[in-house]
């Protein structure tokens, strides 16, 4: 990815510490981070960051298509990442709220025949699939 401040350039908003902060922090993420998660991290970096400021940017940078935003539906929660070039997709388990990423692709095949079939310029899509990992299906059957 370019550096922060080409970036921010791009997409005309203005570079700040909370940005560069906030964009670093999903750059090193692992897997989507809530906005609490987010924020914990910079208040490390620097103990003035606030929640509120940590939301304001997330929502800029989701206005910008710099993230993107999903939803645990169940937690009443949303995670965020940078939104890449190469996609990812994920399951959402909806008793402990654990991400696992989809290795693949499985919509790319789907997006071309719907293409053909409708002459739609299809540019871009997002999968979240919900449900119960392993160790929370195995609870559930316990009940």
């Amino acid at each position: 990815m370019k550096n922060n401040k080409e970036l921010f350039k791009k997409h005309g908003i203005k570079n700040t510490k909370q940005r560069n902060i906030i964009l670093e922090i999903l750059k090193e993420a692992k897997k989507p981070l809530t906005a609490e998660e987010i924020f914990l991290q910079s208040k490390e970096i620097d103990e003035n960051i606030s929640l509120s400021t940590v939301y304001r940017v997330l929502n800029t940078f989701i206005s910008k298509d710099i993230v993107n935003k999903m939803a645990i539906v169940e937690e009443n929660i949303s995670v965020f990442e940078l939104n890449k070039i190469d996609h990812e997709h994920y399951l959402l388990c909806i008793g402990c709220n654990k991400v696992v990423e989809i290795k693949h692709c499985p919509i790319r095949t789907y997006e071309n025949s719907l293409e053909e079939a409708t002459d739609f310029d299809i540019i871009g899509h997002k999968l979240e699939l919900y449900g119960y990992c392993p160790e929370c299906k195995g609870k559930k059957a316990k009940k």
